[in-house]
């Protein structure tokens, strides 16, 4: 009786291992068999009949890139992007799963808006998703509740810059979340209320080089001091979101019981007053881009293990919003498709290994959020996969941009380092800049006992 071939193999790649002894990863040239959405045999040669195969030889094979997060817009804002723009942009770049967060229109706070969310995406998305929960004044009560739905990644709170009801910036409401439920919460940690007392520098100085004035280091400090004193007394873990500041990185450094720290490639890229002389408001994001010194520190960080995770903070805004006089333009760029170019792009120039960007953006996620299945190429594992040409070199363009915004920050930008094929639960979705299977993605789940 002749063997069922295997749906998919990949064939020759150099594929970014678990460690034997669980810690960190290997390079090892392998072949990755693939049924039925997961990975079902990883060996140095499989010669095994299959329905498609993928000759990776010379390429590096990674466990999928998970971009922890995201704004799709939907519903409510969908003229800047929506759950199946964005996630189209997502597979192009290489990533095989977003979270995606609770500040569209209406606030996703409810259960009725998660579920809703959730059904928007059924069919429709090219990428696996969850969603965050937002965290608000009016639904303290059912947090602990709330944070348990399936496919939800967390609970998201924000201290400041934020609109409608999702903006909890007192210190009593954020220990009354802290103290209900067990998940890891994620915040944006700027203080609101320093942000009201300064706003009118950015007012009387119309000028996005004043938007890191206006938004400053001690409005970044104050916060993340505050959340981690809150953190600690509750005993509640908590993952600080787009750390911009080198002062925030030496709170970090000494609180990785408590706390989890994400970067963006955004604060790791570009620095101020660089990028507002090139690129004005549309540079401008929270929390800013700040001088050249905060990047270094970030960098450090990272290199040290006091950053965890990579994510986009994929923020998408047209050009006619971001062509408004600052301060009416408003804050945050498009990253999601350039996450991984531009990371690669910093491996190929020796800023950091492959193997630690991979953890940062694959098994690190999922420790952090408590992903279930995913962030490891290992046998039983859902098979999604992120194929990428260290050596390919090309150019960062608009044109290239999936997002309904049709900008990037870095159009323009040489890199080093490029996706060359997606896999989202073993299925083949993008190849060579092009999506050929659509609409494949599928609801994350996570796992029963999370931190």
């Amino acid at each position: 009786m002749s063997q069922k071939p295997y749906d998919l193999i990949i064939q020759g790649g150099i594929c970014l291992l678990p460690h034997p002894s669980e810690s960190g990863l290997i390079e090892h040239q392998a072949d990755i068999a693939i049924t039925d959405g997961r990975i079902e045999k990883i060996r140095d040669s499989i010669n095994e009949p299959a329905l498609r195969i993928i000759k990776a030889h010379g390429l590096h094979v990674l466990p999928g890139v998970i971009d922890s997060q995201v704004h799709f817009r939907e519903p409510g804002l969908t003229h800047k992007e929506d759950l199946e723009t964005g996630t189209r942009a997502a597979v192009l770049g290489g990533v095989t799963s977003i979270f995606e967060m609770p500040n569209t229109n209406p606030s996703t706070t409810t259960k009725e808006a998660f579920e809703d969310k959730l059904q928007r995406a059924k069919n429709r998305a090219h990428c696996n998703y969850a969603f965050f929960i937002g965290g608000a004044h009016d639904n303290v009560a059912h947090i602990a509740e709330l944070e348990l739905m399936p496919h939800c990644s967390g609970v998201k709170i924000f201290m400041g810059s934020s609109t409608g009801n999702l903006l909890v910036e007192d210190d009593e409401t954020l220990e009354q979340i802290l103290k209900r439920g067990h998940r890891r919460i994620i915040f944006h940690s700027e203080d609101e209320m320093r942000l009201r007392e300064r706003k009118h520098i950015a007012t009387d100085m119309a000028d996005p080089h004043y938007h890191p004035v206006w938004r400053d280091v001690e409005t970044a400090v104050n916060s993340t001091t505050r959340l981690l004193r809150l953190a600690r007394k509750t005993g509640r873990k908590i993952h600080v979101l787009h750390v911009s500041t080198g002062e925030e990185m030496d709170l970090l450094k000494d609180a990785k019981d408590i706390a989890t720290v994400e970067v963006l490639p955004q604060h790791l890229t570009l620095y101020a007053p660089d990028c507002y002389d090139k690129l004005g408001t549309y540079a401008q994001q929270n929390p800013p881009i700040r001088e050249k010194r905060h990047m270094d520190r970030i960098w450090k960080a990272l290199l040290d293990g006091t950053v965890d995770v990579i994510g986009s903070d994929h923020a998408p805004h047209t050009r006619e919003e971001k062509d408004r006089p600052y301060p009416a333009s408003p804050s945050g760029v498009p990253g999601v498709q350039t996450l991984v170019p531009i990371m690669l792009n910093h491996v190929h120039d020796g800023r950091l290994s492959l193997k630690k960007f991979t953890e940062l953006v694959t098994e690190n996620p999922c420790r952090v959020f408590g992903v279930k299945n995913k962030g490891r190429l290992r046998q039983g594992f859902d098979a999604d996969i992120t194929i990428v040409d260290l050596k390919k070199e090309m150019t960062i363009d608009n044109s290239w941009i999936a997002s309904r915004c049709g900008w990037t920050p870095f159009h323009g930008m040489r890199v080093t380092g490029w996706p060359t094929h997606t896999i989202v639960g073993g299925k083949l979705v993008m190849e060579n800049d092009q999506v050929v299977l659509p609409s494949q993605g599928q609801a994350v789940d996570f796992l029963e006992t999370r931190s």
